[in-house]
């Protein structure tokens, strides 16, 4: 399994958002420059992060985007399925079955319901995240470097 860089990109896009303060947006295209994104594929996530209710857009000049909620009820795993979506990680196409010549009510599942075991072991770490604790952590780990990024927030967001 492999995620794609727009979850990781859209996790630190709402870190960036929850750094604003209650009046401000912030330019998408602020955000992508900041975080390495083509503005291009990045506008595609925001709209994603919109329609997930996880943050607001706010049109015209001085429109930008700001959070929809509160850090605390933003998940991490909210975020991977604004971006993911709700499919399962694994799907069986049937070579144990084939391999064995079994019938389809004899059919066998162990590593079907061990890759689902695993799957809601994953899912409930990031259910358990959210973008409150994720900053604290980052915050206490990186606290002159987060400074930096609130100056430049500063100079970005739209009032």
């Amino acid at each position: 399994m492999q995620m794609k860089t727009g979850v990781e990109q859209s996790v630190y896009a709402i870190f960036i958002l929850n750094m604003l303060p209650d009046k401000a947006v912030l330019p998408g295209e602020a955000i992508s420059q900041q975080l390495g994104a083509s503005p291009t594929y990045f506008q595609k996530l925001l709209r994603k992060l919109v329609s997930a209710d996880l943050i607001t857009s706010v049109p015209g000049v001085k429109g930008g985007f700001k959070l929809r909620k509160k850090p605390e009820d933003i998940r991490i795993y909210d975020i991977y399925l604004a971006i993911e979506g709700q499919q399962s990680l694994y799907s069986s196409s049937g070579v144990l079955n084939d391999m064995l010549e079994l019938e389809e009510e004899n059919s066998c599942c162990m590593l079907t319901d061990l890759m689902e075991e695993a799957e809601s072991s994953w899912k409930s770490v990031l259910k358990r995240e959210t973008i409150a604790s994720l900053f604290e952590e980052i915050k206490d780990g990186f606290q002159p470097k987060v400074h930096e990024l609130q100056e430049w927030i500063k100079e970005k967001m739209v009032l």
